[in-house]
């Protein structure tokens, strides 16, 4: 009876074992397949894009945050400018100039030039007639005087080639 359990356990025990070689065997087969190289080279291209993709963002976020530092930075400047020529503007010209640097700080619609718009007129893309007699620019005969031109056609004499 000790025989047969004795052999029994060695029949569960090699069993046992040749599951769980069959089983690391079918593990190690999977990694060092071709299939599964190719998974983990297309998951590390994957986590490579992620990372590049997230630094073009970071860059991009960087770049805005200056340039609207900068921007910033230009207005005050400009600011500061168009105050000192105001001041420079109400110092000297005894306060006769057309902005006074008080009037544009306090309210800034009311600090304009001139208070009355001036006469200003479109350029003209065209000559207007002078009288309405005249001949307009779309009459066929504009700027032709057809007896003068036939005139001078019949004095010249004719050229030679």
């Amino acid at each position: 009876m000790e025989s047969l359990d004795n052999a029994t356990v060695q029949i569960f025990a090699g069993l046992a074992l040749l599951i769980i070689g069959l089983g690391l065997g079918m593990l190690l087969g999977r990694r060092s397949s071709p299939q599964s190289q190719k998974n983990r080279e297309v998951e590390r291209k994957l986590d490579q894009v992620l990372q590049d993709k997230k630094t073009y963002e970071d860059e991009v976020v960087e770049h805005f945050t200056d340039t609207a530092k900068l921007l910033n930075s230009l207005t005050q400047s400009y600011r500061d400018v168009h105050n000192q020529l105001a001041k420079g503007a109400t110092e000297l010209c005894q306060g006769q100039g057309p902005v006074i640097a008080g009037r544009l700080e306090e309210n800034p619609e009311e600090a304009n030039i001139s208070s009355q718009p001036a006469d200003v007129q479109a350029p003209l893309d065209y000559a207007p007639k002078t009288s309405p007699d005249e001949k307009g620019m779309l009459n066929e005969s504009f700027g032709l005087d057809r007896e003068k031109a036939a005139a001078e056609a019949a004095e010249e004499p004719p050229r030679a080639q």
